[in-house]
């Protein structure tokens, strides 16, 4: 089994402030040549907001959202 240590560096996506967390990443989808992604859940200390945060292995970040957010429904026309 393959164990990584990975610093990432991102935005809070809910207040925007600057963020960072090291995480630890282990298992034997690290090995193979697949395309993974990851998510982890981080608390904020300027917010308290808690962050979903999407990343690759290779440390490449796809997206940071603030968990349980949901789409703002659109007024009807009706």
């Amino acid at each position: 089994m393959m164990e990584l240590t990975l610093d990432l560096d991102f935005a809070c996506g809910t207040c925007g402030s600057p963020m960072g967390v090291t995480l630890k990443c282990a298992g034997q989808g690290l090995a193979g040549k697949a395309h993974v992604v990851a998510a982890v859940k981080v608390p904020c200390p300027h917010c308290s907001g808690i962050n979903e945060l999407y990343f690759e292995p290779s440390g490449t970040i796809h997206a940071v959202t603030p968990c349980g957010a949901r789409p703002v429904p659109e007024p009807s026309l009706n």
